[in-house]
């Protein structure tokens, strides 16, 4: 956890000092969340959203880096319940543009569990579960996005979770989460 802490902060340090642009930007979208969830359980996905700001530091004209800040409403449908868990999640993407707009990104995340709640398919009353969580989730992104002139810009991005973030000892409920997002943002020049 130090480590990652102190490489983040080096990145911002570095991009910051280097840095011949520095746009800012807000973004919103679709989530497609589903986990994988142990050998023995089917986890559908769950349609939610997301919506943040980011902050892109053009280190060169072809490569850029943007940290973000997402609220994440993430999840699964695992049997007849569905689990919804919501996310703080801190992605810092590498971007390289391929040509003017078109860009390739990948880069670590870092999520902090907000609340997490279960229903079952058939009732309108959720429970509370996020103390059967980890309050801390690590992932890896990989996607790429579209920037018009105009500021607007499109992004389709995968967020596969490296850790298990189930509290359960049982190693048929391990929770790893994997996210598809579409993103639809504005950047301020």
């Amino acid at each position: 956890m130090r480590k990652l802490l102190l490489t983040t902060v080096a990145v911002f340090a570095l991009t910051t000092v280097t840095a011949q642009d520095i746009t800012f930007g807000a973004k919103a979208g679709v989530n497609l969340a589903a986990a994988a969830v142990g050998d023995k359980f089917e986890a559908n996905t769950v349609t939610s959203f997301h919506i943040g700001a980011t902050v892109e530091f053009a280190i060169s004209d072809t490569f850029s880096v943007q940290p973000e800040v997402l609220y994440s409403l993430q999840g699964a449908d695992v049997d007849d319940i569905t689990i919804n868990t919501n996310f703080i999640n801190l992605p810092i993407m590498a971007k390289y543009y391929v040509t003017e707009g078109l860009s390739l990104e990948a880069g670590p995340q870092i999520g902090f569990l907000i609340k997490a709640n279960a229903k079952e398919k058939d009732s309108s009353i959720s429970f509370d579960v996020k103390d059967s969580f980890k309050s801390i989730d690590f992932g890896f992104n990989i996607g790429a996005g579209y920037k018009l002139e105009s500021g607007l810009n499109f992004a389709l991005r995968y967020n596969l979770g490296l850790t298990d973030i189930s509290n359960s000892d049982n190693e048929d409920a391990k929770w790893k989460n994997r996210v598809l997002q579409f993103s639809v943002g504005y950047t301020f020049n």
